[in-house]
């Protein structure tokens, strides 16, 4: 550069300098917003692939939900087997019946009147329950045993409430005592 002429030299570098400002200002104003708009369109694109995805796996999975749907409503019918329907008092009435016969020390000669209501043991249940107050005698075995088997039987159904007393019975009865308990059966929905 030594060797042109100052005037050239001064128009090369004002040349070098014009080209480098408009190489700088293409660069910032088309190649770069360009490159962002690609980086967003990828991301975009990158989005709406995993998305797909994301939709092909669940309608993959559909079949197989809906199997596991009709297992799960085949378990609850079939565990709604001891459920009170139909006329819940007459239900309940001829179960204790039916499973007190197999308990000959055990007397139940009261079945209280049943009453029909919420569940009030879990708030929101879907359930509604029917609870009956029974009296009777029995040995104190007996009665341990009879309880434990009911609710093992009905796990649907539990026992509250429970006092016992002396009978007041005198001889071979002296033994025996008076309870009174509470039992709470699940009744199934849409059933009035």
């Amino acid at each position: 550069m030594n060797r042109l002429p100052k005037e050239k030299r001064d128009k090369l570098i004002l040349v070098i300098m014009a080209s480098v400002t408009l190489l700088g200002l293409v660069y910032f104003g088309l190649v770069s917003p360009a490159h962002a708009s690609i980086n967003r369109i990828r991301t975009q694109t990158d989005n709406a692939r995993d998305k797909f995805q994301t939709m092909q796996n669940t309608i993959k999975k559909a079949d197989s939900a809906r199997d596991e749907l009709i297992d799960t409503l085949d378990k609850l019918s079939n565990a709604e087997q001891d459920i009170a329907s139909g006329d819940t008092f007459a239900w309940t009435y001829d179960m204790l019946r039916g499973f007190k016969a197999t308990y000959k020390n055990v007397d139940i000669p009261v079945i209280g009147q049943a009453a029909i209501g919420d569940v009030d043991f879990l708030p929101n249940f879907p359930y509604r329950q029917i609870k009956v107050t029974v009296s009777g005698t029995g040995y104190y075995h007996d009665i341990g045993k009879f309880i434990a088997d009911f609710e093992n039987t009905y796990p649907h159904m539990r026992i509250a409430n429970i006092s016992l007393e002396p009978s007041g019975a005198t001889g071979d009865n002296s033994d025996r005592l008076s309870f009174k308990m509470d039992i709470i059966v699940l009744i199934k929905p849409n059933t009035p």
